[in-house]
């Protein structure tokens, strides 16, 4: 069966729209994590870096999230005074520090994203191994747009604001 433009155009519009959806979801979703965890945006997304990869320096999560080391001294004396990561000598350098999640708070967190991880696993094993691959391919030519995009927005001299949208610096 051939694909006529005009079905080419609905397909865009509709997976454009579908994947507008995913995104507001996938935001609405961090939004009510980082309320239940009682942490702003940048804590959130510190925690994540921290039981993704392990102990960080307060200098490592800052260059990752893209925020001052002063921002993220602040985000990091929340996060402790709030229990939910521990400071430790860096073991080879007395003059840093080591950031870690606190084991209550890792599990917490697991637990609050896990029906979201089971959903999404879930889904995945419903395909067939064709679907599945076709999943894959469009995700990382997703994936290869945002990162050309980027790319060229930082060669341009435009970087993220922490409002999500872009200075000229």
């Amino acid at each position: 069966m051939e694909v006529k433009p005009r079905d080419v155009e609905v397909a865009v519009v509709q997976i454009a729209d579908q994947l507008e959806r995913v995104t507001q979801q996938q935001q609405q979703f961090e939004r009510q994590l980082a309320r239940r965890l009682a942490v702003d945006a940048t804590g959130l997304a510190a925690m994540e870096h921290l039981m993704r990869t392990g102990a960080s320096t307060p200098s490592e999560l800052s260059r990752k999230l893209g925020v001052s080391t002063a921002a993220m001294t602040l985000v990091v004396d929340r996060l402790a005074g709030a229990g939910h990561v521990s400071r430790r000598p860096h073991p080879t350098d007395r003059r840093k520090v080591v950031i870690t999640a606190t084991p209550a708070t890792a599990t917490t967190a697991q637990a609050l994203v896990e029906p979201l991880t089971h959903g999404v696993e879930t889904l995945i094993s419903s395909l067939d191994t064709h679907e599945r691959q076709t999943v894959a391919t469009f995700l990382a030519g997703m994936l290869q747009v945002y990162d050309e995009v980027l790319d060229a927005d930082l060669r341009a001299g435009q970087v993220p604001t922490s409002g999500g949208g872009f200075s000229i610096e």
